[in-house]
């Protein structure tokens, strides 16, 4: 390969002289990556004034590896930490003139080792400083509002340090039930941990959990550590909990009136010991009730509804009520999904459409709020479902999947953009 044409000037430039490369100590933040062509990364951190003063890298990697940290860092240098961990693969190949497309997981590698890092720091200053890093003025407030006790405010604080510990908050909801909502659920988490975020997966259906079935976690059991509950973990990039983990049956009902909902929530997000996430997925049972309006007064800031819903006009009626529910309690939606859109034949590969086609996208264009994708049926789905097996995971080329795929994308593009009270986050 004749390097002088393949790669841009950019790139040359740090292939032999690559800049901040080497350990820094002392460090605030460190993160040691190997990614799945087999290269090694770690990055070095020091944070002052909530910003990145200074960023390193080394790697066992060959040039583009080089070029790609050394640009990582470059851009991470001087940022709030929170923009920093905004930083893309498409940031640094943009910012080196781009890679050829067999060096462009160099870029991928770079990032996700830079944002391990900052994790690392978060996590590290969390006891003495839980947010630290963190512009919102409500981490650091103390004071305590008029008639809380002292034990609502130290409960309070909990809660709103390690909710800023989480990038964003998605609560995935329908009016509908019956159009798969958990199945989406539970692929989108899969999806965006398979894309190297750190994410959590919260299921408050309380009624019906069903996240635990879906994953193959129906065994799971919650364990306490230094006061906390630890999630069920999946690989190194996914976090579950479920009320589902704390009954000793599933035959067991839960019978709850709306205050003891509101607590066992608030619960889960103060005492579940999820450590630093760039996604919190919600999964919450159907309609606008106890469970979605205790989340939205719970999780603050950035925080956005994913509406699900399948094409017919009667659940398109009820997903509307959950357009001007997200407006009421001022969570901007993300965006609409349309599942079950369609049936691909097996033997003709034409489409069916079961239960007509179009109703989420109309819907959108009604409301004003993004189409995120179309989602076709694919008995697959139901079996995984049966199973606890993965569906995005092992049938990563089906129709369905691909479809899901875009979704992820979309998603990832609109919570790039810091979301705007009483308006949908992208347009």
């Amino acid at each position: 390969m004749n390097t002088d044409q393949a790669f841009t000037p950019e790139a040359l430039e740090r292939f032999e002289q690559p800049r901040n490369y080497g350990p820094l100590d002392p460090w605030d933040g460190h993160a040691r990556v190997t990614g799945p062509c087999g290269d090694t990364m770690e990055f070095w951190l020091r944070i002052a004034d909530r910003r990145i003063a200074q960023a390193t890298f080394t790697t066992d990697g060959c040039g583009p590896s080089r070029a790609a940290g050394s640009m990582a860092t470059e851009l991470a240098i001087g940022k709030l930490v929170k923009e920093a961990s905004q930083i893309e693969q498409n940031d640094v190949l943009q910012a080196l003139d781009g890679l050829p497309k067999e060096w462009e997981h160099c870029a991928l590698l770079a990032v996700n080792t830079l944002k391990a890092a900052i994790r690392d720091c978060q996590e590290r200053r969390r006891t003495a400083q839980p947010c630290g890093e963190c512009s919102k003025t409500e981490c650091s407030s103390k004071q305590r509002l008029a008639n809380e006790s002292e034990q609502d405010f130290l409960d309070r604080q909990a809660l709103t340090q390690r909710m800023c510990q989480i990038g964003h908050k998605l609560l995935v909801m329908s009016g509908k039930g019956g159009v798969g909502k958990s199945t989406v659920s539970a692929n989108l988490a899969i999806s965006l941990a398979l894309a190297g975020k750190q994410v959590g997966l919260l299921d408050v259906d309380i009624h019906g959990p069903s996240i635990p079935k879906l994953l193959g976690l129906e065994d799971g059991h919650v364990t306490m550590r230094n006061g906390e509950m630890v999630p069920m973990e999946i690989g190194d990039h996914l976090k579950v909990i479920s009320i589902a983990f704390f009954l000793s049956s599933n035959r067991d009902a839960v019978i709850w009136r709306g205050p003891m909902k509101y607590g066992f929530i608030r619960q889960f997000l103060k005492d579940v010991a999820w450590g630093p996430l760039d996604y919190l997925v919600i999964d919450a049972p159907p309609g606008t009730g106890d469970e979605p309006l205790s989340v939205a007064q719970l999780v603050g800031h950035p925080a956005g509804a994913i509406l699900v819903t399948t094409p017919q006009d009667l659940a398109i009626a009820d997903v509307r009520r959950s357009v001007s529910f997200c407006e009421k309690v001022s969570m901007p939606v993300v965006g609409i999904i349309e599942n079950m859109s369609g049936l691909l034949c097996p033997h003709c590969g034409g489409q069916i459409d079961l239960f007509k086609t179009g109703g989420g996208e109309s819907l959108a264009r009604e409301m004003g709020v993004p189409l995120l994708g179309r989602i076709p049926i694919d008995p697959q789905i139901v079996t995984c479902g049966d199973s606890g097996t993965p569906y995005i995971h092992h049938f990563a080329d089906s129709p369905a999947a691909l479809a899901f795929a875009k979704v992820v994308e979309r998603v990832i593009a609109s919570t790039q953009v810091a979301p705007t009270e009483n308006r949908s986050i992208a347009n």
